[in-house]
């Protein structure tokens, strides 16, 4: 049974592990952090967040310094998608920003599945619809 957990991941709950939701790409232990099974590009933050003013006529350019911020971006090994990115401090090790109870997962979605025909919907069938604006009636018809 699969459970989606974020745009690009999900967890194989028969096998406990992370894929990749693009391509179903193993990823790694579910007990452990997806982190360590993508590739990782630690970006210098100034081609993101370019210099509002004059680098060379200024020391402070609006722009993160590198000595102090840390882009991380995260990829799928098997099809290059971004999974994830994060800021952080040069050095730091990676944030472990999903730590899931993977018993309970699995008790939660077969009572889910039970409830719902066997199935877990994906999520983005649970969205409710999107709002759509009226068109503006102008008074008179053609």
């Amino acid at each position: 049974m699969r459970i989606y957990i974020t745009e690009y991941l999900c967890i194989e709950l028969d096998t406990e592990r992370w894929q990749c939701r693009r391509c179903q790409h193993d990823i790694g232990n579910a007990r452990d952090d997806y982190k360590r099974g993508l590739l990782v590009y630690d970006r210098d933050p100034r081609e993101i967040h370019k210099p509002l003013i004059d680098p060379e006529k200024y020391d402070y350019t609006f722009s993160p310094d590198p000595a102090y911020t840390a882009l991380l971006e995260y990829y799928c090994p098997g099809c290059g998608t971004m999974v994830e990115t994060e800021y952080t401090v040069p050095g730091h090790p990676p944030t472990r920003d999903i730590n899931l109870n993977i018993d309970s997962l699995k008790s939660k979605a077969a009572q889910w599945a039970a409830a719902n025909g066997g199935t877990i919907p994906m999520p983005e069938a649970l969205q409710r619809p999107r709002y759509v604006r009226p068109i503006p009636h102008h008074g008179h018809n053609h």
